[in-house]
């Protein structure tokens, strides 16, 4: 019987050789020679990888392939989904399992084949792997032309600098840059001291009321579609000069062409929970991915109690909030309250299932439905209201079927157009029931996901204002404007006060001089100053400058460097910005609970979808202590009571670095507590707590969960 003979050794090197020419093959398959200098970085690497690889033990060479196929197709996915490479401080998304496995939930991916390559050829590379390489020429060879290569890239780099990250990177390259940039940063103290400018204090109304007296519209309505840009807006895609033949929300046009468009509208960063913030608090979210700052508004009341929902409570109105997704990750539950929603409703609200299985929760159209019975019932009672309405269809993997996907070429162009259908009908119907004759609605975006014309269209949000006094307002509202400008426009049209912390300007206002606007997407931090110069960063401080009467649209004709303490001074009004809601003396306490009931699951399957408490993403000084509470009670248990874990993650890596003792098995009636500190010599960001449980047909209150940071106690 002749057995088959195992493969050759030098097929498990060509395997490697392939896998390591994988990212500079994509680039060519997809930018042909256009992005030369992101090619010698993809060969850079590549060879670099091919060379430690060749040296390396089997037992080394083989988790090192492996992590390469991962790290380079999350690369290719995230730069997908949102126009941006990964960085050191956005991990999470990288390396949580749960999270990569509902984005792309079913294969679902926008290059499968070259990310199924990146999975396979590890495995390849494994079968009967070569012998390790001696250090003889062929390895000195390929060094040396991976540093000439490393040389050339950085040369041409640093002389085009205005070009996109992803057109002069590879994205481990960038990450890594990325992260040396951010030690050196820190190491240095963080920035240098600035004065803020007036503009980035406080608000703005000393503009030209566009209106003569206070708004008819006693009822407010914010609808934010996931991820969309002004891009998809035919109207505002030809005011900013944008020439483009992808896909146009074309029915969202037709349903608000009475409307005020704001081409010039800017999203200040990506994460939903950033983006919520700024149109709620009136605040710049932070420029970095440090704890957001809707977090550290859990311990700073009198500020949160600043924000648009507990602003018009204390007048009056009922304030909700809707959204299509879970409440729990990034504490949504907890946040909401804490700013002044009165009814805070996620995912669980919906009773009409999907027609098709979208991990994220309702699809774009059936969330629509609901938000509409959701009005019916706050116009029945007469009385004034505000709705805040989030969507979650075109979030990664898009909740959109195969065929619709292979309709428009791509998922996420299927899940933009169904939710043109949809959002497009929810104001026709709208209009029909006669809300929009005593509602002010605002139609925006958490974030941009960005498109591969350009990477500052990752800085370009929607911005769509319809009132009833309609003719009273221009079509085209000049201007820049953001996120930010919100909750003082709705005040402003209100006539109600404008507390003192809140930044912006109003939509129903004219202003004769120009303003700044700043934004941290596509991993460049852009200022527009009020004196028309715009300035384009990266964390090592490699900054340009020119004049430009937006912070969007194209690099001005005239971009030039800037020296490196101009840089600094960039980067320090970003950390001032960051941290101004952390001056105050004492511990920041975080709260994430309010004695809530919570089902558990039969059977835990899913530390995401299933984590209790949203806890995630903080980051401790340098030389603080963190102290940790919590304490839970078990309303009803089965016989054989109910388990609770909770799981400490540094960058969603479990981390043992926190010592204690978890829960007991809880009974009904008793009740459960986790207590324990720990000191932090040096920064740590992203850390996360995860309590999950199971037990069938069990309920738990959560009675605490508190992290107190006590900065320099030791």
């Amino acid at each position: 019987m002749n057995l088959p003979k195992s493969p050759p050794r030098f097929f498990s090197s060509a395997a490697l050789a392939a896998l390591c020419l994988v990212p500079a093959l994509f680039r060519l398959l997809t930018s042909g020679l256009t992005q030369p200098i992101g090619l010698l970085s993809d060969l850079a690497v590549g060879v670099l990888l091919y060379v430690i690889a060749r040296c390396s033990p089997a037992w080394l060479r083989i988790p090192l392939v492996i992590l390469w196929g991962l790290f380079q197709a999350m690369s290719i996915e995230l730069f997908a989904a949102l126009q941006r490479f990964p960085t050191w401080q956005d991990l999470h998304y990288l390396t949580d399992a749960d999270f990569v496995g509902a984005s792309v939930s079913g294969f679902k991916l926008s290059a499968p084949w070259v990310v199924g390559a990146l999975l396979v050829l590890p495995m390849l590379v494994a079968v009967r792997p070569a012998p390790r390489a001696r250090l003889g020429r062929g390895v000195l060879s390929g060094g040396v032309a991976a540093l000439c290569l490393f040389l050339a890239q950085g040369v041409a780099g640093s002389r085009y600098d205005e070009q996109p990250v992803a057109a002069r990177y590879n994205g481990l390259q960038w990450f890594t840059e990325d992260a040396v940039s951010a030690v050196l940063l820190y190491a240095r103290g963080g920035s240098a001291e600035i004065t803020l400018p007036e503009a980035l204090q406080q608000s703005d109304l000393k503009g030209t009321a566009l209106l003569g007296k206070k708004g008819r519209a006693r009822n407010v309505l914010i609808v934010v579609l996931e991820g969309v840009s002004g891009f998809y807006y035919p109207e505002l895609r030809r005011a900013m000069g944008v020439e483009s033949d992808a896909l146009t929300m074309d029915t969202l046009a037709r349903n608000t062409a009475q409307g005020m468009l704001i081409p010039d509208f800017s999203v200040h960063s990506h994460q939903t929970i950033r983006g919520l913030y700024s149109i709620l608090c009136g605040d710049y979210s932070k420029l970095s991915f440090d704890t957001p700052k809707a977090f550290e508004l859990l311990q700073d009341t009198s500020r949160a109690a600043e924000c648009l929902p507990a602003q018009l409570a204390d007048h009056g109105w009922s304030t909700h909030y809707l959204q299509a997704a879970g409440l729990q990750f990034m504490a949504k539950d907890k946040v909401m309250e804490t700013i002044g929603f009165q009814e805070v409703h996620g995912s669980e609200w919906f009773t009409e299932p999907n027609p098709f299985v979208f991990e994220w929760g309702p699809i774009d159209d059936v969330f629509f439905r609901g938000a509409r019975k959701y009005i019916s019932g706050l116009r029945k009672k007469n009385a004034p209201w505000m709705l805040t309405l989030l969507t979650v269809g075109t979030h990664q993997p898009y909740g959109v079927t195969d065929e619709e996907a292979q309709q428009y070429g791509s998922r996420r162009m299927a899940s933009v157009a169904a939710l043109d259908r949809a959002a497009g009908r929810f104001i026709k119907e709208l209009r029909q029931d006669g809300v929009l004759r005593d509602t002010l609605v605002v139609i925006t975006s958490d974030e941009s996901h960005g498109s591969e014309v350009a990477d500052w269209i990752s800085s370009w949000g929607l911005g769509i204002v319809l009132v009833p006094e309609q003719k009273e307002l221009p079509r085209i509202k000049t201007g820049g404007y953001g996120l930010v400008d919100v909750t003082v426009s709705v005040l402003d049209y209100m006539q109600l006060p404008v507390p003192p912390s809140l930044l912006g300007r109003s939509f129903f206002r004219d202003y004769e001089r120009p303003r700044d606007m700043v934004s941290y997407t596509a991993s460049k931090l852009r200022w527009l100053t009020e004196d028309n110069t715009r300035y384009e960063c990266t964390v090592s401080g490699s900054c340009r400058q020119g004049k430009a009467t937006s912070i969007l649209g194209d690099p001005p004709a005239e971009f030039e460097r800037v020296t490196s303490g101009q840089g600094a001074k960039i980067l320090a009004v970003a950390r001032a910005l960051d941290n101004k809601l952390l001056n105050h003396s004492g511990p920041r306490v975080l709260r994430f609970a309010r004695g809530e009931v919570l089902k558990l699951p039969e059977k835990m399957a899913n530390e995401w979808y299933e984590n209790l408490v949203g806890a995630q993403y903080l980051d401790f000084p340098a030389g603080s202590t963190v102290h940790v509470s919590v304490r839970v009670k078990a309303v009803k248990a089965p016989a054989r009571g109910i388990t609770l874990n909770l799981l400490v993650k540094e960058w969603n890596h479990d981390s043992q670095a926190f010592p204690f003792d978890n829960f007991p098995v809880l009974r009904t009636g008793e009740e459960g507590r986790v207590e324990f500190s720990f000191y932090n010599p040096k920064q740590r960001q992203s850390v996360s707590f995860f309590l999950v449980g199971e037990g069938k047909g069990g309920l738990v209150k959560l009675e605490d969960f508190t992290v107190t940071i006590d900065q320099g106690k030791t």
